[in-house]
């Protein structure tokens, strides 16, 4: 009814939620810019690894060919990233391989790891070998695994959840602290063995993968025996295996 006056405690409820919608309607547009600019700067640092891995293949060419026009060989840096995949199950494991793959994460046939070399992870691959095969990952290799088969450990210890990963924000959100904010950053901190090598690798679920297409040549021998078979040490013909298990 026209000339009706309006209740105090109506017209505060009435400000209240303005003001409510006002502070909403602000949050978003400033998280709507804030994601904006990160997938900007992420863009942006994908151009920038692009040029990096370009300038490291260019200049690894040109060392071999200097070397080679002298009548060398060029040995490559050594590898700071080893891919390791289980390749047997629990039959006659003693207790301390056992410890050593589930610290590796290696609880499961067919289970992939990155892991960071360093005399301790070298000893702790030797007293494995058996049971396992490994070498150093390509760009490519890294990258397809991430894409195709990366999931990501989320929730508390004990309680974890594993989740596609489908988007950035999921990466953000939980490694944004340490500057990783999408797909192409933790690919870039896992290739280049970044200082947050640990909390990026600790973040992805191990790789669950496949038999191998054309299947194994022998799990009961090492790679490097006469004999030719699967297990231990295989260095970059590992991408080669890795291509077969994806």
């Amino acid at each position: 009814m026209e000339g009706v006056p309006v209740p105090e405690r109506t017209k505060t409820k009435i400000a209240r939620d303005v003001k409510l919608l006002n502070k909403m309607k602000q949050a978003k547009e400033a998280h709507a810019k804030k994601v904006h600019a990160q997938r900007h700067a992420l863009k942006m640092r994908t151009y920038k690894y692009v040029s990096e891995y370009r300038k490291e293949r260019e200049n690894l060419i040109k060392l071999k060919r200097e070397a080679k026009a002298k009548g060398g060989f060029y040995k490559e840096p050594e590898a700071k990233v080893i891919l390791a995949t289980r390749i047997k199950g629990i039959n006659k494991l003693a207790p301390k391989p056992k410890m050593i793959l589930r610290l590796f994460r290696l609880r499961q046939l067919h289970n992939a790891v990155f892991i960071k070399v360093n005399k301790a992870t070298i000893e702790m691959l030797k007293a494995v070998q058996p049971f396992i095969t490994y070498g150093y990952p390509t760009l490519k290799t890294i990258r397809q695994l991430i894409y195709k088969r990366g999931y990501a450990k989320v929730g508390k210890p004990g309680a974890h959840s594993r989740i596609r990963l489908q988007a950035n924000d999921i990466v953000s959100q939980h490694l944004g602290k340490y500057g990783i904010h999408g797909v192409e950053d933790l690919v870039h901190e896992i290739y280049t063995c970044g200082p947050y090598f640990k909390q990026a690798n600790n973040f992805l679920w191990p790789f669950k993968l496949n038999s191998p297409r054309k299947g194994f040549t022998s799990k009961r021998h090492g790679y490097n025996e006469p004999r030719k078979g699967d297990w231990g040490n295989r260095e970059e013909m590992i991408n080669e295996l890795v291509q077969r298990m994806i």
